[in-house]
């Protein structure tokens, strides 16, 4: 049985990890070749893109309480399993704007799929040593899949079609089912790593400073889908040409192997409430200059950066929630959290570029990113009224 804290255990985990967060490496290859494949148009591609999220936010929802019932190796393996099957039927559907009602079925049935796997993934993660550091390096591995996506898929489905995205999720699925089922690490019965932490304890009241922090990690995460869905588009508009877009995506898997390691070097140098608070704002600025670029540079190098931008911040605001609730229960729903803010952002995304075109995205993610940090700043405000207990005070430090 593979150990928990173990190498094995950890890489299992970040394996787990990067085929569940499929979301953050594939989406504007995603969304964009249901818009150029498929026919669909803004809102219908994001609203496809929409159900996987919004199934994942519900599966999580369902099954994160029931983290400390469950066989962890089995759901993890089964829920990964469902969505490969759900992502190759979506392959073999045809390539016409009528295969829009099959592809919201099996999206909604590849989420519940993912949702759950994905949901005893990170409750596990959350139950290691160091929550943070293996949730930064997890991340890693998911910028390795971006780059693999962004480098080899383009050149691939202009040849053989859309349906390869699909293909290639599926793959993605089942290497994640496989590891699953031979290394998910045996996580100890809860409080066996946190001594005086009883069924008392896991009967508190959720935190407000919990909530607020997921607050502003729903915001960030529906900042990144809303102006990631559309980044290849957006380039597109502004006749960049396609492969020079081509071009900033792959290096964004690249740039996207950074935030991970840095996070974790930077945990004990940066508060995460002060993280939480600059990363919105940089959102907001990136949005606004990519969305209204006169010039490449400024297109480019927002873009690169977004996602990057997210993975930091989330790192710390998933070490944050390890520490204002040491029950887990905040943890083990973390696919639930972050996916609300994607599951919206795609449909919502899609809904802003048909009304007011792609600048509109930007004044967007402004709105939503004062409400991240209205959130993060009543995080700051409810961990300082119980500064004295020793939780809080990790948690600012």
């Amino acid at each position: 049985m593979t150990k928990l804290n173990s190498w094995g255990g950890q890489a299992t985990l970040s394996i787990g990890h990067m085929a569940g967060m499929i979301d953050l490496a594939a989406l504007p290859l995603w969304v964009g070749s249901l818009m150029k494949f498929y026919g669909l148009s803004a809102p219908q591609a994001g609203l496809t893109v929409t159900m996987f999220l919004a199934s994942v936010v519900v599966s999580s929802s369902i099954f994160a309480p029931l983290f400390t019932r469950l066989n962890h190796r089995v759901f993890a393996c089964l829920g990964y399993c469902v969505a490969a099957c759900a992502f190759l039927v979506a392959s073999w559907q045809p390539i016409s704007p009528e295969s829009l009602t099959v592809f919201l079925g099996v999206h909604a049935i590849a989420g519940l799929g993912t949702g759950a796997a994905l949901s005893v993934t990170h409750g596990a993660i959350g139950r290691t040593s160091n929550p943070h550091r293996l949730f930064g390096l997890a991340n890693v591995a998911m910028a390795i899949l971006a780059i693999i996506m962004f480098a080899a898929l383009p050149g691939i489905i202009a040849s053989f079609g859309g349906r390869v995205i699909f293909q290639a999720f599926a793959i993605t699925m089942t290497l994640g089912a496989v590891v699953a089922l031979l290394f998910f690490p045996a996580v100890p019965a809860a409080g066996a790593n946190a001594p005086g932490m009883g069924a008392a304890v896991l009967r508190q009241p959720f935190p407000k400073a919990a909530w607020f922090t997921i607050g502003t990690i729903v915001c960030i995460a529906l900042n990144q889908a809303m102006i990631f869905s559309f980044v290849e588009r957006i380039g597109d508009a502004h006749n960049f040409g396609e492969g020079v877009v081509q071009n900033v995506l792959i290096v964004t898997g690249f740039v996207n192997l950074i935030p991970g390691i840095l996070a974790a070097v930077l945990q004990k140098r940066l508060k995460p409430v002060n993280v939480g608070t600059a990363g919105p704002i940089l959102q907001a600025l990136f949005a606004i200059s990519l969305t209204g670029a006169t010039s490449f540079a400024f297109f480019a190098v927002p873009a690169a950066l977004y996602v990057a931008l997210v993975i930091f911040t989330h790192t710390f605001m998933f070490g944050l929630l390890t520490q204002v609730d040491s029950s887990g229960r905040a943890v083990a729903a973390t696919p639930a959290m972050m996916m609300a803010g994607s599951a919206a952002g795609p449909a919502l995304g899609g809904f802003v570029v048909a009304m007011l075109g792609y600048p509109g995205l930007g004044w967007a993610v402004a709105v939503i990113s004062a409400i991240a940090v209205t959130c993060m700043l009543l995080t700051r405000r409810q961990l300082g009224r119980v500064l004295s207990q020793p939780v809080a005070a990790a948690a600012t430090a």
